[in-house]
C-alpha cells in the first residue's frame, strides 16, 4: 500500500515566494499543496492537523524578521522549525493591459515587498497610495476581478508570467538587487532533524525581569559557552508595556553540548524558555568551534569533575552539581 502522501500549506495563493520555498523540500511536488491566507492560518492548519507542516516567511535581508511569523510561533501550542530555505527576492510592477505607468494611483502588494521597493516607488510612481495586500501573488490576482479597488501591483515575476491578464509595466524594481527571504518548514513537535555539522537552533526567551543586565545574563549563556548567534529580535508580549520576549538563532544543534548546556543556562534564568527546534542551515555554513567549547572538552570536563566527586569523601548533606554554571 503507497504512503499518504504529506499534506503542506503555505503563504498563498499560488505563485507566491513561499510556494517557491515549500517547492525546495524534496517530496513537496508530490506533496498536497494548501495555500493559506495569513501566517497564523497556516499554523493553525499544523496544529489543528489539517496539514503535517507549513511553510512561512521568518526574515528578510532587507527587512529583517517578519514579526507575524515571529509572534505565532511564539504562543499558543508548541510547533517546531523543521528546515529553513532561502530564496532570492525579486520584484515587477504589474497592471491590466492598457494601463500606463503614468496612470497608477494605487498599488498593492505585501508589506515586506512594498519596504523592499519604496525607492523605486519614489522615483516613478511617486503619487501612488499604497493598500496593503496578504501576499505578492495575492495583490496581482486581486488585478484580475471586475471590482479591484487599485490600479497595479507588486509580485514575484512567475505570477505576471502565469497570468495572461496582467501585463508587466517594469521589471527588476527592488531597491536592493542581492534581497533574499528566509523561510521556515514548521511542523507538530516529533522527530527532531539530526545533527548535521552546519545547523541552527531557534529559541524563545521571554524576559523575566526587566532590571540592569536582564539581556546581558541571557546572553552571556551563549557567550561563555562558544555559541554564536546569528539572529536576535525582541517583540513585545502584549501582556502590558514594556514586557517583552526574544527571539533568537544561535548557530548549532541541541545535541550539541555546547548548545545543550547554553539552552540549560537559560532554563535557569527563564523556565517559560520555548525551544523551537534544531535544524540544517540552508547555506550549509559550519560554524567555528574553539577547541574549548567542543563535545570533547566538556565530555572530558563532566568527566573530570565525576572523578573528584567519586574520589573524595562529601560532607553529610552536601551535594555537587557535575555541570557547569553560568
Amino acid at each position: 500500500m503507497p504512503a499518504a502522501r504529506p499534506t503542506y500549506t503555505f503563504l498563498g495563493p499560488e505563485g507566491t515566494f513561499t510556494e517557491a520555498a515549500l517547492m525546495q523540500v524534496p517530496d513537496a511536488a508530490k506533496a498536497v499543496r494548501i495555500p493559506s491566507s495569513n501566517v497564523n492560518t497556516a499554523l493553525d492548519k499544523v496544529r489543528d492537523g489539517s496539514a503535517d507542516a507549513a511553510m512561512v516567511p521568518i526574515e528578510n535581508s532587507v527587512e529583517g524578521g517578519v514579526t507575524a511569523t515571529l509572534d505565532a510561533i511564539a504562543t499558543g501550542q508548541e510547533l517546531r522549525i523543521i528546515r529553513e530555505a532561502l530564496v532570492p527576492i525579486s520584484f515587477v510592477l504589474v497592471a491590466r493591459p492598457g494601463t500606463d505607468i503614468s496612470q497608477i494611483r494605487r498599488v498593492s502588494t505585501h508589506g515586506h515587498a512594498w519596504a523592499q521597493c519604496r525607492l523605486w516607488a519614489d522615483a516613478n510612481i511617486p503619487s501612488a497610495e499604497y493598500i496593503p495586500g496578504s501576499s505578492t501573488a495575492a495583490a496581482a490576482l486581486g488585478l484580475l476581478e471586475e471590482d479591484a479597488h487599485y490600479d497595479a501591483a507588486i509580485c514575484a515575476p512567475l505570477v505576471a508570467s502565469e497570468q495572461p491578464g496582467l501585463r508587466v509595466l517594469a521589471e527588476n524594481i527592488g531597491d536592493n538587487p542581492g534581497a533574499v527571504t528566509r523561510f521556515v518548514l514548521v511542523s507538530r513537535p516529533g522527530v527532531l532533524p539530526a545533527r548535521t555539522g552546519a545547523d541552527k537552533t531557534t529559541v524563545v526567551v521571554p524576559l523575566p525581569e526587566d532590571r540592569p543586565g536582564a539581556l546581558m545574563e541571557i546572553l552571556d549563556q551563549f557567550a561563555t559557552r562558544g555559541v554564536n548567534l546569528s539572529r536576535i529580535e525582541s517583540r513585545p508580549t502584549g501582556q502590558y508595556l514594556g514586557h517583552y520576549f526574544f527571539s533568537i538563532d544561535a548557530d548549532g544543534h541541541v545535541a550539541d553540548a555546547r548548545v545543550a548546556d547554553a539552552l540549560a543556562g537559560l532554563h535557569r534564568i527563564s523556565p517559560a524558555t520555548r525551544f523551537l527546534g534544531s535544524y540544517a542551515r540552508a547555506d550549509e555554513q559550519s560554524p567555528m568551534v574553539a577547541p574549548h567549547t567542543s563535545d570533547e572538552a566538556f565530555r572530558t570536563a563532566h568527566a573530570w569533575v565525576r572523578e573528584i566527586v567519586a574520589a573524595e569523601t562529601l560532607e553529610p548533606g552536601m551535594t555537587v552539581n557535575a555541570s557547569p554554571t553560568a
